[in-house]
């Protein structure tokens, strides 16, 4: 293994069983065949048995940052895991050189009924520093922690944000040479982001870096190449986090519609349409278009309903929401029903969107299903911008009349 090599995947997978007493059955047999001197037969799938991860190959270097993407469910986390030693892969190997600093889970590695400070000297030990090590980097990891009085306190009173705070700060000073961070930096504020792009920066010159987000600015900035996921297996592995960016957001877009809830609607068509209620071809929107959205759909239970519409972005997170503050009702109907939700002038920076649309009990008005991917469309814009909300506004430039009065001229 090349001495700038950190981690090695090569051709690995790793398979899982979607029924728990199945699942428990297997591993019987399988220690069993193993105590036996048998083959377990791991490229072989039995009942229930599917691949979360199927045949994947990558390397890290010291001084890289791979970033790997992919929607929920791509397999994302238990490649991480597999590289932390957590789960061992059922086909292939891993090669992992140094010392490893793990973020995957918000409050993993924490004994609940232990204080801040203790959880320190465990962890960093579990990590292989001596206790001597800690002392010289504890006032760093408390500064860097910012948790305050809370050092003392049992962490199972710590917030989320808290927790990712202490955790990144214990991963980070004890300089470990193979860092892997998965979504957590997701719950802290932009402060602690900030702080924690600039401390991983610094640290890439002496350790490789796995990093696991939805959040493509921070892919970005961070990440030297990228690897996407989809089903478990590699469909893209760039030495640009550019060109995986733009592959994510293309499979992105091919999604289809997903129901979430109980089916009180089948969908059978959904529309943009412009300000003249013309079909917008190609879902290509221009800034600041004015945009109804039509959907045909036919009721599958006899309830009477209201609906909410949110606009999400590439990443998956909501950037916009349209509701009414007196709901229309829109009536139970034996036949197809059409609806028309006018959402206004959009916006929204250039971009790939997609709309998710909320079906609502018009009673108690609780979601009763939500559906993904209604419609995709793209947002033209001829200016960059790094916020995904654009608004236009007036400047008016004065003096002030106590101030003017200053300089009116004497006779």
């Amino acid at each position: 293994m090349n001495d700038d090599v950190a981690i090695r995947v090569e051709h690995v997978s790793k398979k899982y069983c979607k029924s728990l007493k199945r699942s428990m059955l297997y591993g019987i047999q399988d220690i069993g065949r193993n105590m036996l001197g048998c083959s377990s037969y791991p490229e072989q799938l039995r009942k229930d048995e599917f691949w979360a991860i199927d045949d994947v190959s990558f390397e890290v270097k010291k001084g890289e940052a791979l970033g790997i993407i992919g929607r929920n469910g791509s397999g994302k986390t238990t490649l991480l895991k597999m590289l932390n030693g957590i789960f061992w892969p059922d086909k292939g190997k891993i090669t992992v050189k140094g010392r490893v600093g793990a973020l995957i889970q918000v409050g993993a590695g924490f004994h609940p009924l232990l204080t801040g400070r203790e959880n320190i000297y465990i962890n960093a030990a579990i990590l292989g520093m001596t206790k001597e090590k800690v002392d010289a980097q504890f006032d760093a990891i408390v500064e860097f922690a910012d948790i305050g009085d809370f050092l003392d306190a049992p962490v199972k009173h710590y917030s989320s944000g808290m927790f990712v705070r202490l955790g990144f700060a214990v991963a980070i000073f004890c300089k470990p040479e193979i860092l892997l961070i998965d979504e957590v930096l997701a719950v802290g504020d932009v402060g602690f982001k900030i702080k924690s792009l600039n401390k991983i920066k610094d640290v890439m010159q002496q350790c490789a870096v796995v990093f696991v987000s939805h959040q493509m600015q921070l892919v970005a900035a961070i990440c030297t190449k990228t690897l996407v996921l989809e089903r478990g297996q590699v469909k893209l592995y760039s030495n640009t986090p550019a060109e995986g960016i733009e592959y994510y957001a293309e499979l992105f877009e091919s999604g289809g519609m997903v129901i979430h809830g109980e089916h009180v609607i089948e969908i059978i068509n959904a529309e943009l349409l412009d300000s003249n209620k013309h079909i917008i071809r190609d879902a290509r929107v221009e800034y600041m278009q004015q945009v109804f959205i039509k959907v045909n759909f036919n009721f599958l239970q006899e309830r009477n309903i209201t609906v909410k519409i949110n606009i999400q972005n590439s990443e998956q997170n909501n950037v916009m929401t349209f509701f009414e503050e007196n709901p229309t009702i829109i009536q139970y109907s034996k036949h197809e029903t059409d609806v028309i939700l006018d959402i206004g002038a959009i916006d929204l920076r250039q971009g790939k969107y997609s709309v998710m649309l909320n079906v609502l009990n018009k009673e108690n008005n609780k979601r009763l299903c939500k559906i993904d991917r209604l419609l995709v469309f793209h947002v033209s814009y001829f200016k960059s911008a790094w916020a995904d909300i654009i608004k236009p506004m007036n400047v008016t430039a004065y003096i002030p009349e106590t101030i003017a009065g200053r300089f009116q001229t004497r006779g």
